[in-house]
């Protein structure tokens, strides 16, 4: 097989990665009709512990809350209003709670509007009832005795709570009291400045003459609509659903295929969340600590919850009961520091390998120059300054094969007629010049995989989201408004093309031709910042060809003339 044959074949190869690519997300991650468990009733979902309590120290409970009344979707706004808000602000976060439960009702992301440059920001938790997401938790039991679920009545001394100017922590304390048991538990929430990480912790006091027992547990409940598919947004490929982490591996949980049995029952260093493209609600569980996951699901709702193990408190003493969460973009430095491998939420699937390396190459070029578009471009050239060995050997080949195109086309003419003996021709040529024709092929295949890691970086880095590069291209991560890089990167492909040997065969040459073109035309709706990249590798790549070109037909030449 010629150098042409093969590099034509690869680009091909390449256009058809992209479409297989585009297959798979559609078939991995595209929403099916919807499909009621035949064990679902037709009733709304339940809002209540569903996970059974893991074996520990203390005695084992059913995780069935005492409370006898289900909170449905549509009714938990109203059962929340009626019962008061508390608002909660910070520099980052805009919150509400619920008095019922002392959930987390709403979340208002300060720093990221939905759309750039638009007043609305990003609203994670809703308390709409349409598309309703709640951030749940409490302490549960089946002995008979009240507890301060997700469903009892907290007060709180103030209505309002905000960061005080240069103050590092805020903390926002609900109380609840059973003047049967003598049992009082202060739920508070402590949120730090810049951080989306909000600790949780349970203070529970028992004044009375007998043991009280719990169970932490937290739970998220959204009612998740499918996302529209569409080739042209990059939003519609990002999972969306629940997920988990069981200490050893992370999974991506199909609602429609797996069972609340599948579920892990016992895990010490995991943790929940509520995925979605650049943010995620987590809940992370006490560290050391046993705790059970559950999933239930009906039609587009889902609860995913963790329940813990249960602890007995005994009169006239008390204790306290943490856990972790973190309701906010995906930022890694901030998730690797609320969770263990938290950083995981940010997906770069099969390609994390390689894509979590390159990212953090970007970070550090970005804390240098300040702008992810020049970090990227500032990474494309290292990358290839590190294959410069690589590239080097096959642009010799590509050059000698230029250079020898003259002689290839005598013998096509001489053997036109024979296809076997051309053959055997030209890998004798090929022979006595030291050309090896597979050389072009190793450059792409190493580039493909860089490439999709590049993708992928773009894609769920939320660090990239709506980030400027200049002029026109004011977000990185959509694609090019005014597709100018895709028309750059069809004309930086067509002048790689005129550096390299035309192919023999005048149908190879004019589909090599129409490929830039084609290839352009692929990548219009891609993020503007991977159009960067394989522009600046086009670049870099004709600069270097260009050189390998010249300094060979000037050997040539000396050759001749010696």
């Amino acid at each position: 097989m010629t150098s042409t044959n093969a590099r034509m074949f690869l680009w091909l190869g390449l256009v058809l990665a992209l479409w297989i690519n585009y297959e798979t997300w559609q078939r991995d991650y595209a929403v099916p009709a919807p499909v009621t468990p035949a064990t679902t009733s037709s009733a709304p979902l339940a809002n209540v512990p569903t996970a059974s309590i893991p074996q520990g120290a203390a005695p084992a409970a059913s995780a069935k809350s005492t409370a006898t009344t289900t909170l449905a979707a549509a009714p938990a706004t109203a059962a929340g209003a009626a019962a008061g808000t508390v608002r909660v602000t910070t520099d980052v976060l805009d919150l509400e709670l619920s008095l019922r439960g002392g959930d987390l009702v709403r979340a208002d992301l300060l720093k990221y509007p939905r759309v750039k440059g638009g007043e609305e920001r990003v609203r994670l938790l809703n308390d709409d009832a349409s598309h309703f997401y709640f951030l749940q938790t409490g302490l549960t039991d089946t002995n008979g005795a009240a507890h301060p679920t997700h469903l009892a009545l907290f007060e709180s001394a103030q209505t309002r709570h905000a960061l005080a100017e240069g103050a590092a922590e805020l903390r926002v304390p609900l109380t609840w009291v059973d003047a049967a048991t003598g049992v009082s538990v202060t739920k508070t929430y402590i949120l730090r400045r810049g951080s989306y990480r909000i600790d949780l912790e349970y203070a529970i006091e028992n004044r009375g003459t007998a043991p009280w027992r719990a169970a932490s547990y937290a739970q998220i409940l959204r009612n998740d609509k499918p996302v529209e598919r569409s080739m042209f947004s990059v939003e519609s490929y990002a999972f969306q659903g629940p997920a988990y982490y069981n200490g050893t591996k992370y999974f991506k949980i199909n609602r429609q295929k797996i069972a609340d049995s599948e579920l892990p029952r016992s895990v010490t260093t995991g943790w929940i969340a509520g995925m979605q493209h650049h943010f995620v609600t987590v809940v992370v569980p006490a560290e050391g600590q046993n705790y059970a996951y559950s999933l239930k699901t009906q039609d587009n709702q889902y609860l995913l919850s963790a329940t813990g193990p249960m602890v007995t408190v005994g009169p006239q003493s008390g204790t306290t009961l943490r856990e972790t969460l973190f309701i906010g973009p995906k930022l890694q430095a901030q998730l690797k520091t609320a969770g263990p491998r938290l950083d995981l939420v940010a997906d770069y699937g099969v390609l994390t390998l390689l894509a979590e390396p390159l990212f953090w190459l970007l970070e550090q070029a970005h804390n240098i120059v300040g702008n992810w578009g020049w970090a990227i471009v500032i990474i494309t050239f290292l990358l290839k300054l590190m294959f410069y060995p690589l590239s080097e050997s096959s642009g010799r080949s590509m050059a000698k094969m230029k250079v020898l195109a003259p002689r290839m086309k005598n013998l096509q003419e001489t053997y036109k007629d024979d296809r076997e003996k051309l053959g055997r021709a030209m890998m004798d040529l090929y022979k006595r010049e030291k050309i090896n024709p597979a050389a072009g092929c190793l450059p792409i295949l190493i580039q493909m995989p860089v490439f999709f890691a590049f993708y992928w970086v773009l894609l769920e880095s939320v660090e990239m989201r709506q980030a400027p590069f200049m002029l026109w291209i004011q977000d990185l991560s959509s694609r090019d408004p005014f597709f100018v890089l895709p028309v750059i990167m069809a004309g930086a492909m067509f002048v790689q093309y005129k550096l390299n040997p035309t192919p023999p065969d005048p149908i190879q040459a004019k589909v090599f031709m129409i490929l830039p073109f084609v290839m352009s035309f692929t990548f219009a709706f891609f993020p503007a910042g991977l159009v960067l990249y394989w522009v600046t590798n086009t670049l870099l790549t004709i600069l270097q060809q260009w050189n390998i070109n010249r300094r060979i037909e000037a050997e040539s030449k000396k050759a001749r003339a010696g």
